[in-house]
């Protein structure tokens, strides 16, 4: 992870400015005061720039001068448009956020679509960032506007929403920002195949769903029959290859409360599907390295087995209150993910014990990982190893049998 490295922060300007880099200036330094928590630092800002019922063509010009300088400098440091839609939906109210969102748009729409990733634009969609306003005037007024927002209102939000910009640390890469140079997939690249990655999903959300258990491990066996087959085969087709694929990477954002044993549920998942983690608990984020399939393996079987977790745990406390304190809740999440790792171990292990072509694949499986876990020492050059503390016994209990009872569908 790359340190926190921040703009230059602008002086404070006393009387109303009167030009688009005064207003601009003059937002940016209430941006750094909110950030700071100077109680109050976003309106009074609002108030003096935007004390009557207009909003001045200067004005909306700086707002955008200084959102552009502030989401330039995220996405140059890492920041994905999912990234910061989830960094949004932690950090700022919806008015901040969709101002966020359209600052982000308007920065995307600079660059030719050729210059842009084609996994970075469609995260661009996902998010809602796009560009809806009129060219004939400027962006401000007509968001104000469609927000029903006062002027000091809306400038309230843009001041809260660059102080979020503001607070935004270099992350690690994990697809070039828009206006990079894109290197070209080599001819032979083995695309994830999405008709069996649908099928998978299909068998997931039937098996998270169904009330009857039998039905549920059949689902979820099919699944995991698909992942690993699919996976082994596709090592052996990928060795092969004049210029096998690079591995990437992918971030999963984690929701509160108990982050960290929620990313040890990440990285046992992440081990088991031959991809190394690391998690950053400043933002709630982990990140993982591996194959496109593998990631997309990975990402899935996460998101099924946290819904299994959560649904246990609370089932648990409805008929026990003991069972309702953080420690037990921590407890019980750190006991699960720690099961649910011994089980995915035993998986793969059996599934490549019991493949005809268990010779080739050895390996390759071994030169797989070592690319993996060099392309990994690459991205993380300092990664610090981090206990997860138990303090509930009844909880450690609970949470095993409920990871012994899980559907696991890979």
């Amino acid at each position: 992870m790359g340190k926190q490295k921040r703009a230059p922060r602008p002086a404070h300007v006393d009387e109303r400015p009167a030009t688009a880099e005064g207003f601009a200036d003059a937002m940016l330094a209430a941006a750094y005061d909110t950030a700071r928590g100077v109680p109050g630092a976003a309106g009074k800002g609002a108030s003096r720039l935007a004390p009557d019922f207009d909003l001045p063509a200067e004005l909306a010009h700086g707002a955008e001068l200084a959102g552009q300088r502030l989401i330039g400098r995220a996405c140059r440091g890492g920041w994905l448009p999912e990234d910061l839609h989830q960094a949004i939906r932690r950090r700022v109210d919806e008015f901040a956020g969709s101002y966020v969102l359209d600052t982000l748009a308007a920065y995307a729409g600079q660059f030719a679509p050729a210059a842009v990733h084609p996994e970075w634009r469609d995260q661009l969609g996902e998010a809602g960032a796009v560009r809806w306003w009129a060219k004939s005037g400027p962006h401000l007024p007509q968001w104000a506007a469609k927000h029903i927002l006062t002027p000091a209102e809306a400038v309230t939000a843009v001041i809260e929403a660059l102080a979020l910009l503001t607070t935004l640390p270099e992350i690690t890469t994990v697809l070039p920002a828009p206006g990079t140079v894109l290197r070209p997939r080599p001819a032979g690249h083995h695309a994830v195949d999405e008709k069996k990655l649908s099928r998978v999903r299909a068998l997931l959300a039937k098996a998270e769903s169904s009330s009857f258990p039998e039905e549920a491990e059949t689902l979820s066996a099919k699944a995991q029959e698909l992942m690993t087959r699919h996976a082994l085969d596709r090592v052996l087709v990928e060795a092969g290859a004049a210029v096998p694929d690079a591995p990437a990477a992918r971030r999963l954002w984690l929701d509160t409360p108990y982050l960290d044993a929620k990313s040890l549920l990440v990285h046992v998942v992440a081990k088991a599907n031959r991809c190394p983690a690391v998690f950053d608990p400043r933002w709630g984020f982990a990140t993982v390295v591996g194959d496109e399939a593998d990631l997309d393996s990975v990402a899935l079987l996460t998101t099924s087995l946290l819904v299994q977790a959560t649904r246990a745990m609370i089932a648990g406390g409805q008929a026990d209150r003991g069972r309702r304190s953080r420690e037990f809740r921590q407890s019980f999440l750190v006991s699960y993910a720690t099961r649910i790792g011994e089980r995915l171990e035993k998986a793969a292990e059996t599934t490549l014990a019991e493949s005809p072509d268990q010779a080739n694949l050895l390996p390759v499986l071994a030169s797989h990982e070592k690319k993996v876990a060099t392309t990994f020492a690459t991205l993380f050059p300092e990664v610090v190893t981090k206990s997860v503390t138990v303090r509930s016994h009844d909880g450690w209990g609970a949470g095993r049998a409920a990871a012994d009872r899980a559907r696991l569908p890979g």
